[in-house]
């Protein structure tokens, strides 16, 4: 199963996402399949930044967002 999800990067206490496209299996910060946006929640507001094409091509694929990704869809425009 194809999952969009958040690569958690940056240093110690202070984080920084990669939005990413990977197999459901595969570890938080391992291999995946495509990169399409970033999330910076150390700003406020809390920034991010997301390919739309990319996005909606993944969704149709049907790849599932999480919970945190949905919500910056959400934010961003981006419907199902």
């Amino acid at each position: 199963m194809v999952k969009i999800r958040l690569k958690r990067m940056g240093q110690k206490k202070a984080p920084f996402y990669r939005i990413v496209v990977a197999d459901s299996r595969s570890p938080r910060d391992g291999r995946f399949i495509e990169e399409i946006g970033t999330y910076d929640p150390t700003k406020d507001p809390s920034e991010f930044h997301v390919n739309e094409e990319l996005a909606k091509k993944w969704l149709a694929n049907g790849a599932q967002p999480t919970e945190m990704v949905g919500k910056i869809f959400k934010l961003a425009g981006i419907e199902k």
